[in-house]
């Protein structure tokens, strides 16, 4: 359907005839950017099953990052309306979750929400994009709208969100309902810009009212994201820009995963959206592609951080929302970048930033570890209390709110904040490992980190093995790996194993799924069967390659094998091994 005649049946009297059901109100919701529409998704249940109540869309395009909000928007089965046509078209109520653009010519009331922890940031008016049409451009030489007020003097920046360059058009104020989630930023308001005061409502924040509603959730949530009860789920989260984590030290996370134990951690990795957006996904994710092959989880830009929140154990991040948001879940936090001078000093963040533990440069793991063995759940309640004043009465404000503005009843069900959905990610492992093995007494102790450490020797226990994947291939991988692993199931183990070992002269063993198990293998060697939790291949093939080593026959290899892997210990049950083959002629 085209934009006209999708404008002509939702908003236009001549589509009266083609709709089925005929609502009383007409609420138009203003999209961004994708950031900004995820927030807008969290609060849209207020009113949209609502049959009283038809929800149109529309994007303003005034957002630096577009790309890919009209897909997102898609996905949901939202088709938006042209701005211009929603500009020009009555409406009972108009919601956006940010200030950019042209909202004064919204034709109705305007309740404006945030898209993170409140308002925090500074951000010159140099740094919005310019709006177009028949309006005159808006620059960085652009005069504060302040009305019959003289404008902010000295070296105070205004704080997006907060500053009269963002509330006010034409000395009148933009939005009808400027809805903050707590009363201190009421009081910085109330220094930058008097003239919103009395439009102001503090609703307590939605989001991190999910958050609080997920928490029963955590084990799905981390069983989601490939964590086993022993792993401890390290989030990594960065912002967007020069002075976040990401724009600072993109190294930082394959840095991580090459020093933290594969078995005792799981890192999962969430970027703002404008980060995505600003250098297209292909380019993020080959810039990740080395970290997704050593076991980290990406998460998608539109969702999947909150219930990673809730899933961690500590979160390593920046001056975002999202670092915010976990210090208020009770998390641990650890910076690795806190750029005081983007956030505003009487900010609940510049708070944090101020408090929180830096990461330094060397020993991560130790970091790590230091700071989720010291921290207390209570360490940061007088900053974090400071992300709401109506904590778990989200829903309830803003539904009023908005009925009211409609002049509408509520709806008979409570409003209630809804726990987040379970994160949809890609399997992440790490195929290729450095494995060492070491027995005490009948337990093989394990201890394996992602083979890409390779470059940083120094991490790597004493005798650390190459087991390299069929599924990541690196010639010097190849050239370099004791053990071949191939994550699929051979009818034949014994004639894979001869051919794949005759082409690499340098390896030893080889491994392959077969029926039941593992099947490892080396040229002359007898097969050796394994069964056991079924993601310990390449850990099977170094318990094998470290009995050889030690000199034990082959024949003597015991029934089954205890494996310590961290906290996690296994049992592994060894079949008999099959006669071996001659070696064919190398």
């Amino acid at each position: 359907m085209s934009a006209e005649a999708w404008v002509k049946l939702l908003v236009d009297d001549e589509g009266l005839r083609w709709r089925t059901v005929s609502p009383q109100r007409r609420v138009l919701v203003v999209v961004h950017n994708v950031t900004a529409a995820t927030r807008l998704l969290d609060i849209l249940p207020l009113w949209s099953e609502d049959v009283r109540v038809q929800t149109v869309f529309t994007c303003i395009g005034s957002s630096a990052f577009t790309n890919g909000t009209d897909e997102f928007l898609a996905a949901r089965g939202i088709t938006p309306i042209p701005w211009d046509e929603a500009a020009r078209r009555p409406f009972d109520l108009a919601v956006s979750a940010s200030h950019g653009g042209p909202l004064h010519e919204v034709g109705a009331p305007l309740i404006i929400v945030p898209h993170g922890m409140g308002y925090n940031k500074f951000l010159e008016t140099g740094n919005r994009k310019p709006e177009t049409g028949n309006r005159k451009p808006e620059t960085g030489n652009r005069k504060p709208e302040t009305g019959n007020r003289k404008p902010e003097t000295g070296n105070r920046k205004p704080v997006f969100g907060l500053s009269p360059d963002w509330l006010m058009h034409g000395g009148r104020l933009v939005p009808s309902v400027a809805v903050l989630s707590h009363v201190e930023q009421r009081e910085r308001l109330r220094v930058s810009c008097p003239e919103a005061v009395d439009a102001v409502l503090v609703a307590g924040d939605p989001c991190l009212d999910r958050i609080t509603a997920s928490r029963p959730l955590r084990e799905t949530y981390r069983h989601a994201l490939g964590a086993r009860p022993e792993h401890r789920v390290l989030v990594v989260s960065s912002t967007w820009g020069p002075a976040s984590l990401f724009g600072r030290d993109a190294s930082l996370v394959l840095r991580l995963a090459k020093e933290l134990p594969i078995d005792e951690y799981r890192i999962v990795l969430a970027l703002h959206p404008n980060v995505w957006d600003g250098h297209s996904p292909w380019q993020v994710r080959r810039w990740l592609a080395e970290c997704t092959r050593a076991g980290v989880v990406v998460l998608p830009p539109e969702e999947g951080w909150r219930a990673a929140l809730v899933a961690a154990d500590l979160t390593v991040g920046d001056h975002g929302s999202v670092t915010f948001y976990s210090a208020a879940n009770g998390t641990p936090v650890l910076l690795a970048s806190w750029p005081e001078n983007a956030v505003d000093p009487g900010s609940p963040i510049a708070q944090l930033l101020a408090s929180a533990p830096r990461l330094r440069p060397g020993g991560l793991a130790g970091q790590v570890d230091e700071v989720i063995r010291d921290h207390h759940p209570d360490r940061y309640r007088t900053i974090t209390d400071l992300a709401t004043s109506e904590p778990g009465r989200a829903a309830r404000l803003l539904r009023a709110e908005i009925y009211s503005r409609m002049d509408l009843p509520e709806p008979p069900e409570p409003a209630e904040p809804a726990a987040v959905p379970v994160p949809e990610v890609e399997s992440a492992s790490s195929p290729s490992q450095l494995v060492s093995v070491g027995f005490d007494g009948a337990t093989a102790v394990v201890v394996r980190h992602p083979a890409s450490a390779l470059s940083d020797p120094a991490l790597l226990p004493a005798d650390s093995i190459l087991v390299t994947s069929t599924a990541t291939p690196h010639r010097r991988w190849l050239e370099l790996a004791e053990i071949v692993i191939h994550d699929g199931v051979h009818d034949d183990p014994r004639h894979w194993a001869d051919a794949t070992l005759t082409e690499l002269p340098g390896c030893l063993l080889a491994a392959v799924r077969s029926a039941g198990g593992w099947a490892v293998t080396g040229l002359g060697l007898p097969v050796v069967h394994f069964s056991g939790p079924e993601d310990l291949g390449p850990v099977y093939a170094a318990t094998l390659h470290a009995w050889l080593r030690t000199g034990l026959p082959i024949e003597d290899i015991p029934d089954e094998v205890s494996l310590r892997l961290g906290r996690r210990e296994v049992t592994a049950r060894i079949a008999g091994a099959s006669p071996a083959s001659a070696p064919p002629a190398r």
